[in-house]
């Protein structure tokens, strides 16, 4: 992978030729990544810039005492599975070098209390298993409702996503029409679509227990998100072979072959608009860069709010609109080295939902009022069973990872100091945490007590740091009813030549970001870039 960064690019860049490119990407997500690859194959010259140290937003991996973690893809649906969409435009951004694991049959578990159900590969395995679980007739008759609904919802066609890639004119005359369909599911939250079919508690906290994955409890997520996710996974996941981190080492050549190139620690200060129209970037140290197309893939608050110059975001009213919506929640993270392989250890591919024996996932989060109240939900993964690359490597090390949803108001009296820096507090807290974590861990692995060799815990406050979210959401706008009736959450602009990516104008996700390249990309180069992948990918 060929990158550099900014610091030393900007040393050999001193003319303005030098400094000028086809398009900006800002912020090197899959949002990022995707479009600059499906730019970059069309013959653009490409720049993309990430703040961070590394490459690929929440796709990157860090290390620490000979250990590799992820930390944000933990798993992808319909990857692995040929000919499905999501495998067509990976196989094409990435020149099809970028290969995935599947995992587990059983690839997601989720623990109420002392109970396990588990979530197998294939709508009529995992049907089938709900049955078992509850095998009264009138649950069965609601379990046949539910996997309706999900059909319903996997039927509604595309219309909501083009209108997403319509310029503003033409939108007003058929966007209400294209979203319509959509709306009618969107609107509802996930508990009121459940409650329409079932008033058992536990059955609707089976079913919703993955909803960490975007981070909004039953009563508060739309079930159109529900939905997407439940049909996203109906036939399992993978994980990529060498690691998260391998997205970037094969899209990033391509960018270069283009004679584009990815800079890291490459800090925005600012998009340049003159009359209107967005023609580059003023970056921390003063100097710019431009462009006849800028594009952001750092999150519609950061481009709007912080990037954007405030006179250009409050005479579009863009101030406004950001007031119509909410952070996604944050999040704790735990991440443990074991000197010992995943195989020795017996670590399984696959993730674990822990929850209390508590299966209303709302009353949980809101009985969650402190650092010593019982823990509503946490996610465990072992990255190092999922990748079959990773025991070859380090043949006497594993890895597992914790994760808790903690609201962001918990750290706010720290958000002002610096990272790895900051007080005794802080750190006597983040050991708390770890222990909370531990326990967790060992729930579903006891027989990793007492073998840990390193572990780590990282905050909202990390999140923040490096990624920009002012509350450290790593889903970036909350997935509630009210987010997928906003239009301005498209690709287009108010500010001409100004675009944008990421899972803001799509989904959470690995393939939400995905595929919003993909469409930001079609959109600036007006052309189907779907049709382009089918073409080329059989």
């Amino acid at each position: 992978m060929t990158s550099k960064t900014y610091r030393n690019y900007i040393k050999s860049a001193q003319t303005k030729e030098a400094r000028t490119f086809d398009v900006i990407i800002i912020g090197s997500g899959t949002g990022g990544m995707s479009a600059a690859s499906f730019l970059a194959q069309a013959g653009k010259r490409v720049l993309l810039l990430e703040q961070h140290y590394v490459l690929g937003g929440f796709t990157h991996t860090f290390e620490r005492s000979g250990y590799i973690w992820d930390v944000g893809l933990h798993y992808v649906g319909q990857v692995h599975i040929e000919g499905s969409v999501l495998n067509k435009v990976f196989r094409y951004i990435a020149k099809d070098k970028l290969k995935w694991e599947p995992l587990d049959n059983i690839y997601d578990r989720a623990i109420f209390g002392d109970e396990e159900y588990q979530f197998p590969r294939g709508r009529d395995n995992l049907k089938a298993k709900l049955k078992a679980y509850f095998p009264e007739e009138k649950d069965r008759i609601s379990i046949d409702q539910y996997f309706s609904l999900l059909d319903d919802a996997q039927n509604l066609g595309s219309g909501y996503y083009l209108e997403k890639t319509l310029p503003p004119m033409l939108s007003k005359i058929v966007g209400n029409f294209l979203r319509r369909s959509t709306l009618k599911v969107s609107d509802k939250t996930t508990l009121a679509a459940l409650k329409e079919i079932t008033d058992n508690v536990k059955l609707i906290g089976v079913l919703t227990a993955q909803y960490g994955d975007y981070g909004l409890t039953p009563a508060k997520s739309s079930f159109y998100m529900h939905a997407l996710l439940a049909n996203h996974y109906m036939e399992g996941a993978a994980y990529p072979v060498g690691g998260a981190a391998k997205i970037a080492e094969c899209i990033i050549p391509i960018i270069n072959e283009s004679e584009g190139i990815a800079l890291t620690l490459a800090n925005v200060d600012e998009i340049i608009v003159e009359d209107n129209t967005a023609t580059g970037v003023r970056m921390k140290d003063g100097e710019a860069l431009y462009a006849k197309t800028i594009i952001s893939a750092a999150g519609i608050t950061n481009t709007y709010s912080h990037l954007l110059p405030e006179k250009v975001s409050k005479g579009h009213k863009l101030d406004k609109l950001l007031d119509e919506l909410e952070p996604a929640t944050a999040h704790v993270g735990l991440y443990v080295g074991l000197k010992e392989s995943s195989t020795s250890l017996a670590l399984k591919k696959c993730n674990y939902w822990i929850y209390p024996n508590q299966y209303d996932h709302d009353k949980g989060r809101e009985e969650y009022k402190d650092f010593n109240a019982t823990i509503p939900v946490s996610f465990v993964s072992f990255p190092s069973a999922k990748d079959p690359l990773a025991e070859k490597r380090r043949p006497d090390r594993s890895t597992a990872e914790v994760i808790m949803l903690v609201p962001y108001e918990w750290f706010t009296q720290w958000e002002n100091t610096k990272w790895q820096k900051r007080d005794d507090e802080y750190k006597a807290l983040k050991e708390k945490l770890a222990q909370q974590m531990l326990e967790q861990l060992y729930r579903i692995a006891p027989q990793l007590k007492g073998k840990i060799d390193y572990y780590e815990v990282s905050t909202p406050l990390s999140t923040r740091h490096f990624s920009q979210h002012k509350q450290g959401e790593i889903y970036g706008l909350a997935h509630s009813p009210k987010r997928f009736r906003q239009k301005f959450l498209r690709i287009h602009t108010p500010i001409k030549n100004l675009f944008l990516s990421g899972q803001d104008v799509m989904t959470a996700s690995i393939a939400g970001g995905t595929m919003s390249g993909l469409l930001c990309a079609s959109t600036v180069l007006k052309e189907n870039l779907l049709w382009t992948v089918n073409k080329a990918i059989k």
